[in-house]
Parts: C-alpha cells; sequence; structure tokens
C-alpha cells in the first residue's frame, strides 16, 4: 500500500471504531473563474475524494470520455431521470441539461468518501435542500472582469457569442455568492488551491462528521481511569 493510499484509507474508514461520513464539497464560479481547474487539482491531489460525474445533454466535446467526464444521455432519457427522482439536482444552463445521479453519491458518502461537485449555484441549493448537513460550498471569484474575459478567451473552445452569453451571466451567478459557506478569490491558482484545500480538510475534521467519535472518546476516559 502507498502512503497515498494509506492516508486515504484512513479519511475513510477513521481508526479505533471512528468512521466519517462523507461531504458534498461543492465548487462553483462563474464559467472562467476556474473552478474546473481547481477541481481536478484537488481530485489529483486527495485520494480520498472524488469527482461527481453529472449526466447532461449537450454533444460530447474533443476528448471528453464517456462515464469520466459526463454520461451523455438524451432529452428523453434524462426526462425520465427527472421523473424517476434518480437526480439529486438538475438545472438547464445555455440550452443544455445538466443532473447530478443520486444512487453513486449516496454510496459514497455511506462509506466515508468525499465528492466533489462542480455545478452552478441552482443545483448547489437543490443539494443543500435535500442534504443540509453533507453540503460544503465554496464560490470562485475572479480577481476582475477583465481577467474573466480574458481566460474565456483563452480557452478557445466557445465562440465570441457564446462568451458574451458568459459574461452577461457571470453578473447574475456572482451576486449569489452570500449563499455559499467561502468565498475564494482566484487572482491566483496556486494561492486559491491551498484555500480550498484548507477547507476541505477543515470540513473533515468536524465534530458531527465524526461516526463513533463519543464512544471512543469514552473508551479513552476508561482507560484513564484504571
Amino acid at each position: 500500500m502507498t502512503a497515498a493510499q494509506g492516508e486515504a484509507q484512513g479519511e475513510a474508514q477513521g481508526f479505533d471504531g471512528v468512521e466519517r461520513r462523507g461531504l458534498m464539497f461543492v465548487l462553483s464560479s462563474p464559467s472562467g473563474a476556474g473552478k474546473t481547474t481547481l477541481s481536478r487539482m484537488l481530485v489529483a491531489e486527495t485520494p480520498a475524494l472524488q469527482m461527481s460525474v453529472s449526466a447532461t445533454t449537450r454533444q460530447k466535446r474533443p476528448g471528453e470520455v464517456e462515464g469520466r467526464d459526463y454520461y451523455f444521455v438524451n432529452q428523453t432519457r434524462f426526462d425520465e431521470m427527472v421523473a424517476n427522482g434518480e437526480l439529486l439536482e438538475y438545472a438547464t444552463v445555455f440550452g443544455n441539461c445538466y443532473g447530478t445521479p443520486r444512487a453513486p453519491v449516496e454510496a459514497a458518502l455511506s462509506s466515508g468518501k468525499d465528492v466533489l461537485f462542480d455545478i452552478d449555484w441552482q443545483g448547489t441549493q437543490q443539494l443543500r435542500s435535500r442534504s443540509p448537513n453533507d453540503v460544503v460550498s465554496v464560490f470562485i471569484l475572479p480577481p476582475s472582469v477583465a481577467a474573466l474575459e480574458q481566460r474565456l478567451h483563452t480557452r478557445a473552445q466557445d465562440s465570441d457569442e457564446i462568451i458574451r452569453g458568459r459574461m452577461k451571466k457571470a453578473g447574475d451567478e456572482m451576486s449569489r455568492f452570500d449563499a455559499y459557506d467561502y468565498i475564494v478569490v482566484n487572482d491566483n491558482i496556486g494561492i486559491a488551491f491551498e484555500s480550498v484545500k484548507s477547507i476541505l480538510r477543515a470540513e473533515q475534521l468536524k465534530r458531527e462528521r465524526q461516526i463513533g467519535l463519543t464512544e471512543f472518546v469514552r473508551n479513552l476516559r476508561r482507560q484513564l481511569e484504571k
């Protein structure tokens, strides 16, 4: 077993009867503010964290892989998932539907694993309404409007028309900042990453997430009384 694997196992299983229920860690931001980059960095450095994979009706982009980046479904199948209660949250963004399948997330939380969400404020509110004690939300802000626009153009993934639409939507998204637990300004990706990583670790250590902690403390006290 590698050191990283040992760390991941320890975080999920706890020790001496103390286990931890997983949490839903949400990163949101306007397009281009850095949430996707930060999400990938966090998953790469945190073995016990798994990325939530959304279902979507949009077309697959070059390099995307079914089941890794998204579950690509048609509108009929997506509507069925909504009707059957198979999604924890869902929304329509720029004409495409996105949603989080319920079963894999609930399985991960029960086994003590954390799940990372790269979703917007609408999805975050839906998650919180369903599982208020399991959600930790972070909103990523750009340092300026000029920096946000430059990042969107640098990605070279969207047309000028789509970029204008994303910039217009950014104002509405940023107005929802007060619905989040934490705010991080991404002026420097390395510093922003350290901030996000620190938030995750602190939330993992919260007392209420430690299952069996009361009995663990009782055992410690009994040992001291011998």
